[in-house]
């Protein structure tokens, strides 16, 4: 079972720092019944929000890094 490293740090209400081995993201949102929104280091952005049920919402766009 490989090992991996995730931590998360709340840093202000409503707003969560990620970090894992290969980069970080913010999330913020997520209160009672709205969605969540995530930036990562790595040009991804998630919206995602909790649905009653077994039933879950994420869209996942990923931006372009231009190199320059």
């Amino acid at each position: 079972m490989p090992l991996t490293f995730r931590k998360s740090f709340r840093i202000l209400p409503g707003v969560r720092l990620n970090i894992n081995k290969k980069s970080w993201s913010i999330t913020t949102g997520g209160g009672k019944n709205g969605p969540r929104y995530t930036r990562s280091s790595t040009g991804r952005r998630t919206t995602s929000m909790d649905l009653p049920g077994p039933f879950g919402w994420r869209r996942t766009t990923r931006s372009r890094r231009t190199s320059g």
